[in-house]
């Protein structure tokens, strides 16, 4: 197919998406609109009548067509004649109650956060065992003796295993696995492979035969990361789905918490430590594969199967009442439909990321906060904190408490501010807060390695990592995987967050593998300095290329990234920049900010 044939298919991303105002708006203004804006009683009567006939809903069609008006009008359903007091009553409910859902809801949000501990325990597993794994298999050789450089690039290779194989395979595994088990088919796989892994890695009997279990473990991991976060985007609701979907972080952070633990529980049985603890990893895997099939299945992928009637059913057990899972089923429809005809095939659907205007932009800012992830830092501290702290003057004993008390528990106590303000504060603007902060404790932390002190340098070593941590799990932390969940189109959702998990796995892989040699050959206060780097250096990066995306439906994102780059870069610091200047530095408060977007009254706070 030629170029002007494929533009001509998905021109409704880049053209209807973006309304321009009318006179008195700023200028140049896009529109965010409903995708039922202008549509009469009649045609959305005449739509519902198709939709419930097509799909076999017919028994139903009263309640869907008053969720096609309330879709269309989701601010004044006071003013809707149709409605009954009972129906008013219950979405002015649900405006006041943001938090009030079904216990199913809340439950597969429990069993969300299980994978998301998972993730986090198989991570901090190998930081407890590189104190001792590598001296078990001969590749503890100091640097400066011959090998001990090869040894370094070993351990390396050995920590790394999982998000190599999670980056090059792994998260594409997720989308032949969701299409052909569902969503909840997919976690449970990948949750028995997350069961045996752990146990066959503590049974290992040479460094390539655990690298190999690792790579095995990396298929997963990647497949159930691309996975996790969007199940659980699919069913929030908007108005609540960064929080819920932010979950992913959080509880990560905690399973990383229950990690360091677990490594010092078993410190101190000898020669097997380095074993339990990666072995220890396969607990949260269980109830995991045990309770997901009590979950829903996601109502978008029943739509995206062809199958309605039960999304419907699925949808109803998620919301309040059914006129609440009508309107937002039938809204995820109305745009599913445009896009049901624009893909056929993986292939195609994966080149789609980079050749439709609307994914590339969204390609371009998943991809930019799941890189600025790996370009912070964090993980080196997920994977070596222990080394760093052993660097610093502690012991190995010592090293391993700092571990758990510091960057495990200010990793999970802090990402919990998070939950209240990614749907308030933003996700764009909790990420512009904690890169300078992030850059700056960084840099500090490295000048304490110059401290003579022992004592004093371990302490303060040790207090500007918490400090980098907390910045990191406000902000950094949640932002990304929810972030990337959120911004493609239905049909191109499983590509778009393979993508985006395989890049911050890749450049995971990437610094477990080198940071043994960078640390060496930077020494830990160089290696402090080089990050703080890549933290400026990712702050410029996002202003750039991630807008907001707070409070806007699934299917409303498509308008946010009809926005073209250039056009938002131009904004950003032709606007944006010249007012916080005003206001932030010269503290003038009558300053005022043009906006990019001029908001639709009909999507404002849409539940």
């Amino acid at each position: 197919m030629d170029d002007k044939n494929l533009d001509a298919r998905f021109e409704h991303y880049d053209q209807p998406s973006v309304q321009y105002p009318p006179a008195g708006a700023p200028t140049g203004a896009p529109k965010l609109q409903n995708v039922l804006h202008g549509q009469s009683k009649e045609q959305l009567y005449a739509e519902v009548e198709q939709f419930v006939a097509e799909h076999g809903l017919d028994s139903d069609i009263d309640v869907f067509r008053k969720a096609a008006l309330l879709a269309q009008r989701p601010n004044d359903f006071m003013e809707i004649p149709e409605f009954s007091k009972e129906d008013k009553d219950t979405l002015q409910y649900e405006t006041e109650h943001k938090w009030s859902y079904p216990w199913k809801l809340w439950f597969t949000v429990i069993v969300c956060a299980i994978g998301a501990a998972t993730q986090g325990w198989d991570q901090t597993g190998s930081n407890g065992a590189n104190l001792s794994f590598p001296t078990e298999f001969g590749i503890a050789t100091p640097v400066g003796a011959p090998g001990g450089a090869a040894d370094e690039w070993k351990v390396g290779f050995v920590n790394s295993a999982p998000y190599i194989s999670a980056s090059l395979l792994g998260v594409w595994l997720s989308d032949p696995l969701n299409n052909l088990f569902g969503r909840r088919g997919e976690i449970f796989i990948t949750s028995i492979v997350l069961t045996i892994t752990p146990i066959a890695s503590g049974l290992t009997h040479s460094w390539q035969a655990l690298a190999a279990v690792r790579l095995v473990l990396g298929l997963g991991l990647g497949a159930k990361a691309a996975t996790v976060p969007i199940y659980a985007a699919e069913m929030a609701p908007a108005v609540v789905r960064g929080a819920l979907v932010m979950g992913w972080q959080l509880w990560t952070a905690f399973g990383i918490f229950i990690g360091f633990c677990a490594n010092a529980v078993v410190k101190d049985v000898g020669s097997i430590a380095w074993r339990l603890q990666l072995g220890s990893a396969f607990i949260p895997a269980v109830p995991l594969a045990l309770l997901v099939f009590f979950c829903p299945e996601s109502p978008r992928w029943y739509m995206k199967k062809g199958r309605l009637g039960e999304a419907w059913k699925s949808m109803k057990a998620i919301r309040n009442t059914e006129l609440q899972a009508a309107r937002d089923l039938y809204y995820a429809y109305v745009q599913f439909k445009e896009e049901q005809k624009a893909s056929v095939n993986y292939i195609a659907r994966f080149t789609e990321l980079f050749t439709i205007p609307r994914c590339r932009r969204a390609t371009y800012a998943a991809s930019a906060v799941m890189l600025a992830q790996q370009m912070c830092g964090i993980n080196i501290m997920a994977f070596y904190s222990s080394t760093i702290f052993a660097e610093g003057g502690y012991t190995p004993t010592q090293a391993l408490y700092a571990s758990i008390a510091g960057f495990g528990a200010v990793n999970f106590v802090f990402a919990w501010p998070a939950v209240f303000t990614i749907d308030t504060f933003g996700r764009r603007s909790l990420l512009l807060l904690t890169f300078p902060n992030m850059c700056w404790t960084l840099l500090a932390g490295g000048m304490m390695f110059f401290i003579e002190d022992v004592k004093l340098r371990t302490t303060l070593v040790a207090f500007f990592v918490y400090l980098f941590t907390a910045f990191y799990s406000i902000g950094e932390g949640p932002v990304p995987n929810m972030y990337s969940a959120e911004v493609f189109p239905l049909v191109q959702r499983e590509q778009g967050m393979a993508w985006s998990v395989a890049v911050t796995n890749f450049f995971s892989s990437v610094l477990a593998l080198t940071f043994p040699r960078l640390l060496r050959a930077f020494t830990a206060p160089g290696a402090f300095g080089f990050y703080a780097g890549l933290n400026a250096l990712a702050f410029v990066m996002l202003y750039c290329l991630v807008p907001e995306t707070k409070q806007l439906t699934l299917e409303e994102l498509d308008q946010v990234f009809s926005v073209p780059t250039g056009k938002f870069i131009d904004y950003q610091f032709t606007k944006v920049a010249p007012w916080w200047f005003k206001r932030y530095v010269l503290f003038k408060r009558d300053a005022v900010c043009e906006p990019l977007y001029v908001e639709d009254h009909d999507i404002a706070h849409r539940a």
